[in-house]
């Protein structure tokens, strides 16, 4: 079950942080510590539903600060920093947007303060240049992006 997917490939996890239900988030992550080997846990962390958008995207449209540090927290854990900043910070959904350019579209500026100091913590300038803020010059063209891999157990 910590494994499944719907029909628009949101595991559990998709659909409790885009609720903004901390308490029950957190309850998935105990389960998936408790059942999953580490690799399983890092693949669902970088896991993209039907829009390309991972946890993080769903948090950052949300705008939910406590869903966004519990997310930020077990990537810290789990992740190496080439895969956080690969498959969580610079990994784009399906309109060419990083979970970054997601928070200010959807108005969070919370949220878009926080991906920024995390990006910050871990990107180079340069990254932080050509992903952050010239791809914002993509949003609403047609012209294709090129996706980060993304983990698709």
């Amino acid at each position: 079950m910590l494994l499944a997917t719907d029909l628009k490939r949101e595991a559990a996890w998709h659909a409790v942080a885009r609720q903004g239900q901390v308490e029950m988030l957190q309850k998935i992550w105990d389960w998936a510590e408790e059942n999953l080997t580490t690799d399983e846990i890092i693949n669902k962390l970088h896991l993209t539903d039907n829009n390309g958008q991972t946890i993080l995207h769903v948090a950052a449209m949300r705008g939910n600060v406590e869903v966004l540090q519990k997310i930020q927290g077990w990537a810290g854990k789990k992740l190496t920093t080439e895969e956080v900043n690969n498959k969580m910070l610079l990994s784009t959904d399906r309109e060419c947007m990083t979970a970054w350019h997601v928070a200010a579209v959807w108005g969070k500026p919370e949220i878009l303060q926080k991906i920024w100091d995390w990006g910050e913590e871990n990107l180079t300038t340069e990254e932080i240049k050509n992903k952050f803020l010239l791809a914002t010059n993509r949003m609403g063209k047609t012209e294709s992006c090129t996706r980060q891999p993304s983990g698709t157990t």
